[in-house]
């Protein structure tokens, strides 16, 4: 029986013939009409090397679908750029979009009755906001990545330009050094190409086993995500054919694995606020201690950029993250009985995948990890009450005990970072960057990267209520709840106060009193005046708590 729950409420019989003449002018044949209609969800866009190409991509999948027996029915969604706009008030909007991709998902969907939806993103937010809008419309549902890019041929990439920003900013290189590495450092359609915010969503949806096998790893220039457009095609049509949707697939097991693969990767602490969403859109409880919990047992073995050395390109070359899931299986520590997007469970999948060669050195064995725990860690404490997040690989120490120095947005924290203001044992506090101070909690890679560019990584520490890219590494921890602007102690953080910072006890203190938190609290007046109209307003009034993903419903 050809599944058409939603298509033929729209085509069926003669009071819909006014409905049927609009879809012939649209291309429509007769023989159109009695097929499932499948939603092509495109994010393509010239607006970011990341989704320059996917409207290409996309009319592959539209080929594919028509081929194997559906009606393809392709339409755009939108996106932004974290890397062209990080660092200016534009960042603002960033986390916001992965809201309004998601409604324009469902809304479009929602109102031409497609029977199954394919997205196919490229970027940060463009991802987790397909997967929310598949999760809330529950139809046979596919993500399909659009690849990552290949680096240059001197290993260099988006990072690396934002780091020799703050080597040129100490002294360290010239401005024409500076502007050459601008220059070879991005070519190309892809998204940025270490286990940044990209490539670990990715591997986190190929883990939720929303996309195909395979999928999360390819280049985006390359046979293999041709042909990964090509099989979603008939894949679909699986789906609908066994009416297998987003709630049979995206499980607590399911999210569980996908923790899991992200911290043996290495991946961004984005990842905990879009999983948190993820789950919350299909309606499973997922919270910040189940990221502690799957922590403890599950070790970081990849020697992934930004704080290891390859790229996922050089992983892709050595079978992607099937390999590395096979190896966490093996041990206990995936759940195999999960269905997935190919109507296998993911012990099928597996059965046939082979190990890595034994002379690469991107995976690490189980036994000889990079971290014996996750890096991904959940802190709690008199400055974090309702949690924080700390992305903290060891390679900086474990625990950081300094001195405040407090600054109100991210500009004025850049600017003292620049201006060598930043002095070893600081811990650099950047706030009223949460989900509604931003409003739209930004991304803190400049100022990161800033303080790696001046060999500051080791020496101090950073602090804030907004997010960190998955470019960022050194002694980091961001998501503090609750916010600044709601009052949170982060608010009333002062210059020279004694802060603390404990990965090993999961720990975020502030070396003073509860009593004298709550007189400051009770002294304390928001600086902050949001917008009163447009997206940010809309946002910053319906955005809940970092802690619970930066949800807005």
């Amino acid at each position: 029986m050809v599944n058409r729950k939603y298509s033929k409420d729209l085509v069926d019989g003669p009071h819909q013939a006014a409905s049927r003449s609009m879809l012939r002018g649209a291309g429509f044949t007769s023989e159109d009409f009695s097929k499932p209609f499948v939603g092509i969800a495109s994010t393509g866009a010239k607006v970011t090397p990341c989704n320059m190409h996917i409207n290409d991509l996309a009319n592959v999948v539209e080929d594919s679908i028509n081929e194997a027996g559906g009606k393809g029915v392709l339409f755009n969604t939108i996106t932004v750029s974290d890397g062209i706009s990080m660092g200016t008030q534009g960042m603002k909007y960033s986390l916001v979009s992965r809201e309004v991709i998601a409604d324009s998902i469902e809304t479009v969907v929602g109102c031409l009755g497609y029977d199954g939806v394919i997205a196919i993103g490229g970027c940060d937010k463009n991802m987790p906001g397909c997967l929310i809008g598949l999760a809330r419309l529950n139809r046979p549902s596919i993500f399909i990545y659009g690849g990552s890019i290949r680096p240059s041929e001197e290993n260099t990439d988006y990072v690396t330009v934002c780091e020799k920003v703050g080597e040129y900013a100490k002294g360290d290189i010239s401005e024409e050094e500076l502007i050459e590495i601008e220059t070879i450092s991005v070519k190309g359609p892809g998204s940025c190409g270490g286990m940044y915010t990209a490539n670990t969503m990715a591997s986190a949806i190929e883990a939720l086993g929303m996309s195909l096998p395979g999928s999360s790893s390819q280049d985006a220039l390359s046979n293999n995500k041709i042909e990964d457009c090509e099989a979603a095609g008939r894949a679909v049509m699986g789906l609908l054919e066994k009416d297998i949707k987003p709630s049979d697939i995206m499980t607590k097991k399911a999210f569980e694995n996908s923790i899991t693969v992200v911290i043996a990767l290495g991946g961004s602490t984005n990842a905990v606020l879009h999983l948190l969403a993820m789950a919350h859109a299909i309606g499973i409880d997922l919270n910040l201690d189940d990221f502690s919990r799957i922590g403890k047992k599950t070790p970081v073995i990849a020697d992934l950029k930004p704080f290891g050395s390859h790229f996922m390109s050089q992983l892709n070359a050595q079978g992607g993250i099937e390999p590395v899931m096979k190896m966490l299986f093996e041990k206990g520590l995936l759940h195999g009985d999960c269905i997935t997007v190919t109507g296998k469970t993911l012990k099928e999948n597996l059965k046939n995948v082979s190990g890595y060669t034994k002379d690469q050195s991107i995976i690490l064995g189980l036994d000889n990890p990079i971290k014996n725990n996750s890096h991904l860690r959940i802190l709690y404490g008199n400055l974090a009450p309702e949690g924080a997040v700390a992305k903290i690989t060891g390679k900086e120490g474990t625990s950081f005990t300094g001195i405040a120095k407090v600054f109100n947005s991210e500009e004025e924290g850049l600017k003292a970072i620049l201006n060598k203001l930043i002095n070893p044992g600081d811990v650099i506090i950047i706030r009223y960057e949460g989900p509604k101070g931003g409003p739209g909690m930004r991304e803190m890679l400049k100022p990161t990267s800033a303080i790696m560019g001046q060999g500051l990584g080791d020496k101090v520490a950073f602090l804030t209520d907004g997010r960190f890219s998955g470019g960022t590494h050194g002694f980091v921890v961001g998501h503090i709840t609750p916010e600044a602007f709601d009052g949170g102690p982060l608010a009333v953080v002062k210059d020279g106060d004694k802060i603390t910072i404990d990965a090993d006890k999961d720990v975020l203190m502030i070396d003073i009193s509860d009593e004298e938190i709550l007189e400051r609290i009770s002294e304390w007046t928001n600086p902050i005046k949001l917008p009163k109209k447009g997206v940010l307003a809309k946002y910053a009034k319906s955005v809940k708590s970092a802690s619970l993903g930066a949800i807005t419903d």
